[in-house]
């Protein structure tokens, strides 16, 4: 009898190590990864075009730029932003009916990247940056800082001294970047944590949106590259990373607390098995 009772109190105890395990692996591997998964990028016969041998040289580089940009990570492929059918080579470019727009004209780059990046264009147009496109025709637009086709993740570092003396003086931007340096920082460091807290088997979807849409609307101002507002809205931004901060340090402690009492059980069903274990070898 005390055989079955060492029996089922140690098949608990491997249930409960068991049971934690499958409950990290279950939520890693399930709960917090979209079922449908990421959205598929279909090449089709733009790629095919641009890698043809007779293609242009410098057009050749094309699809290559394009697969290491965060455009490709994140599904949007080259009928999203130049039209045409990237499924039928006879109408997936140069053709009137085919919608396709090809290489826009430099002052109507911003109209096109706006087509996603609506509060992004919007911010640019009544900035100094847009204000010169518009007037003059020429100056910065989207692509002068972020590249065409093999653009990256923005960063902060895209404010250097190289890329903006191609225009002017490097002082004016270095306030910009000095004004957005804090609240970048703090940003990146929150992405970091919510990273690690995913990693770890945390539900983070709900801090995820809200760090999401709070860089996203910080990004959208500092393209009006209007120093003053970003200097008055940084009390704004700071609230909301302030709030944001308090929720995750909460998540780590629940995640603490989880980890310690699974231990503490762990060595609970431990210490019975061993205690059972010397009474039953007492005469």
């Amino acid at each position: 009898m005390r055989s079955k009772v060492i029996l089922v109190i140690t098949m608990l105890m491997m249930a409960s190590l068991s049971h934690a395990d499958y409950k990290d692996v279950f939520e890693r591997e399930f709960v917090h990864k979209p079922w449908v998964g990421a959205r598929l990028v279909e090449e089709g016969v733009c790629v095919d075009c641009h890698t043809a041998e007779d293609m242009r040289e410098d057009y050749l580089t094309i699809p290559q730029e394009w697969k290491r940009s965060i455009h490709f990570d994140n599904g949007v492929s080259c009928h999203d932003c130049h039209g045409g059918d990237p499924d039928d080579a006879a109408v997936s470019c140069g053709t009137p009916h085919s919608g396709f727009v090809g290489t826009p004209e430099h002052i109507g780059i911003p109209d096109m990247c706006g087509k996603c990046h609506i509060g992004i264009k919007d911010s640019f147009n009544s900035g100094g940056h847009g204000k010169a496109l518009k007037t003059t025709g020429e100056g910065p637009n989207c692509v002068t800082c972020h590249g065409s086709h093999a653009i990256q993740k923005a960063n902060i570092d895209i404010i250097n001294q190289v890329q903006c003396q191609k225009c002017h003086s490097y002082e004016r931007a270095k306030i910009m970047k000095q004004a957005l340096f804090m609240t970048e920082k703090r940003i990146g460091d929150l992405e970091d944590s919510i990273i690690e807290l995913k990693n770890a088997g945390a539900s983070t979807e709900e801090e995820e949106r809200a760090l999401f849409r709070t860089h996203a609307e910080f990004r959208t101002l500092f393209h009006s590259i209007d120093v003053n507002l970003v200097k008055n809205r940084t009390d704004e931004f700071t609230k909301k990373l302030d709030e944001l901060e308090t929720a995750i340090a909460s998540i780590y402690d629940d995640l603490t607390f989880r980890r310690n009492f699974s231990g503490f059980l762990l060595l609970l069903f431990a210490s019975m098995s061993v205690i059972i274990y010397i009474r039953q070898k007492r005469p």
